[in-house]
């Protein structure tokens, strides 16, 4: 069931269902009240990853607060999307539209990676979240992807379940057309890996070439910005692989 994109969207972290109420935060408040301008008895679509889609009814018990109250459900809550995303972290407002670029095309699970030469850091977990939030809000996804902390690319890899296969991009590869090599793969498990706007090494490459869970794809004849082929990926592994078929 597709969402409803002509009422507002939010997102509550708290049980959601009948005869429940709950009081939205300082910052939903406001955006509410003062940015939409809401009114008591309006509704919004309030969902928090785990109980569905929910028609909640806006009251105004003080004029400093406002409650939910959960009407009916509107769409069941459907399994999570388990593509993961592993991307070397960029610069703080390319981040931002990356993580709200991935969530948007499907991925389940963000892993932030160290590579050797990546040229961000992520100097807020809070702010990732919230910026993954933001999208699901905006697009319509109901399971929220998690989010883990940053690691190195080699001790990901130490640890890797051989189980999942990792796709990556790898920008020094002779071909052009990555759907062939998509195509070939028979795994249903399956993992992102972008790097860094500088690059993979020449030893991560050799690297990641040589395992047995990892696979390699070209993104065209021309060189893309990270953020850039993380949605070209994305969106090429959806549709050979993924759930836009």
């Amino acid at each position: 069931m597709r969402a409803n994109f002509r009422m507002q969207r939010l997102f509550i972290d708290a049980p959601i269902g009948p005869a429940r109420r709950h009081e939205v935060t300082s910052e939903q408040f406001n955006y509410l009240a003062n940015v939409l301008r809401m009114e008591d008895g309006a509704e919004v679509l309030v969902f928090n990853g785990r109980d569905g889609e929910w028609k909640g009814k806006l009251t105004f018990p003080t004029r400093k607060k406002i409650a939910l109250e959960f009407v009916e459900e509107t769409r069941p809550q459907p399994p999570a999307s388990d593509l993961h995303y592993l991307f070397a972290p960029l610069k703080v407002g390319r981040l931002d539209y990356l993580v709200q670029k991935a969530v948007e095309m499907g991925a389940g699970f963000l892993q932030p990676v160290m590579t050797q030469h990546v040229q961000g850091k992520i100097t807020s977990m809070e702010r990732l979240q919230a910026n993954v939030i933001e999208a699901a809000e905006q697009c319509g996804i109901l399971s929220v992807p998690g989010v883990a902390t940053p690691k190195k690319l080699g001790d990901l890899l130490d640890t890797w379940p051989a189980d999942r296969r990792i796709i990556f991009c790898d920008e020094g590869d002779e071909g052009q057309n990555p759907l062939p090599v998509l195509s070939g793969i028979k795994e249903t498990r399956l993992a992102l890996l972008v790097g860094p706007e500088g690059g993979f090494s020449e030893e991560e490459r050799e690297r990641l070439r040589s395992l047995p869970f990892v696979t390699a794809i070209p993104l065209g004849p021309r060189i893309l910005r990270a953020d850039t082929a993380a949605v070209a990926a994305l969106a090429v592994i959806q549709a050979t692989i993924g759930d836009w078929r």
